[in-house]
């Protein structure tokens, strides 16, 4: 039996390929289980797919009470778990809520994080079907499970990328983590003198992406609109690189990425640079975008050009090619995906 610590073997081997290793041991008994390495699962059926896909959030690890309404929570954990599917070219339906909570909370708390997930579920037409609350020893911990569809012939996975598809996203990158950055200063002022009250004038739109991110389904819908079927397709929420890799991966193909295409909001960018942090850095590695990168055939380049709030950034390569950032001053960088793992700080 191997002794090495969890957190060891993380933070040497990656996450992400350590979970496919183990997903590899598991035999599938059922023809009607497709591939599970993509953003969502997804049931086989004759002309529609079920798309299925579950997340859990930790208090202290993927969220910090000190400065998070709950409920924004309640909305940020339907939002994040829902763009799994969206990511798929699929369309959400149905909600499953766990929620784990220690003595520390009050039933009016758990109300609070009900609100903001039933807000969402109003905003997107989600059917909440499961709901549970059992009790904690670890503060707060919520699984969401959601359930989409989609036409099978419509369904996008992350291995259809071929070489000279151009890869794109939606919306702009490094906000969200511009915006818990902001938080974390204030929070470490208030840790020093608790009658100070913080600053975050000017910043709505940072705090926003960080506190109550938006699912996707305007790009989904205009895509369908715009008569664009992607070749691959996944969900950018721990960076930009490392939503690339996953597609790269998958499609067992190469990509070149341009700095100067990515899009990075002007306050963001200014933020970032007074926060003396570089903008590429966080728009590549930082996390909680929750965008969607996708790819497309050059074909379709007229059709996309004409869809705001999407930007065209690279294009795929071959697989011997590797992953790469081309910089402003025309250097090449590979691309590397600084994986997120709660494992990684010594106990």
């Amino acid at each position: 039996m191997d002794e090495t610590k969890v957190g060891e073997m993380l933070s040497s081997q990656g996450k992400f390929d350590w979970l496919q290793s183990i997903r590899k041991e598991f035999k599938k008994y059922h023809k009607s289980t497709d591939k599970e390495e993509d953003d969502a699962a997804t049931i086989l059926q004759d002309k529609r797919h079920t798309l299925i896909s579950t997340k859990l959030f930790l208090d202290a690890i993927h969220f910090d009470l000190t400065y998070f309404p709950l409920k924004h929570l309640g909305y940020k954990i339907v939002s994040i778990t829902i763009s799994d599917i969206l990511a798929m070219n699929g369309i959400p339906t149905h909600l499953m809520i766990h929620l784990g909570v220690s003595n520390r909370f009050s039933l009016a708390a758990v109300e609070e994080i009900m609100f903001g997930v039933k807000y969402c579920c109003q905003q997107y037409k989600l059917d909440l079907i499961q709901l549970d609350v059992e009790p904690s020893c670890q503060g707060l911990v919520a699984s969401v499970t959601a359930y989409g569809e989609v036409e099978a012939s419509k369904k996008v996975l992350r291995d259809g990328a071929k070489e000279n598809d151009l890869i794109c996203v939606s919306g702009d990158l490094a906000a969200a983590y511009a915006g818990l950055l902001l938080l974390e200063r204030e929070k470490k002022v208030f840790q020093v003198n608790p009658q100070s009250q913080p600053d975050f004038a000017g910043y709505d739109y940072l705090l926003e992406r960080q506190l109550k991110p938006e699912p996707r389904f305007n790009i989904i819908k205009s895509l369908k609109e715009s008569d664009i079927q992607p070749s691959a397709m996944t969900h950018v929420t721990h960076g930009l690189a490392a939503a690339a890799i996953h597609i790269c991966r998958a499609s067992q193909v190469g990509c070149r990425i341009f700095e100067e295409k990515l899009p990075i909001d002007i306050l963001t960018f200014q933020t970032l640079k007074e926060l003396n942090i570089v903008p590429t850095t966080i728009a590549l590695n930082g996390g909680d975008d929750n965008e969607i990168l996708f790819t497309i055939s050059q074909s379709d380049y007229e059709k996309i050009s004409g869809i705001k709030e999407i930007s065209v950034i690279g294009y795929i390569k071959d697989k011997n090619s590797g992953c790469n950032l081309i910089t402003n001053d025309e250097k090449q960088i590979p691309l590397t995906a600084q994986e997120f793992s709660p494992f990684s700080t010594t106990d």
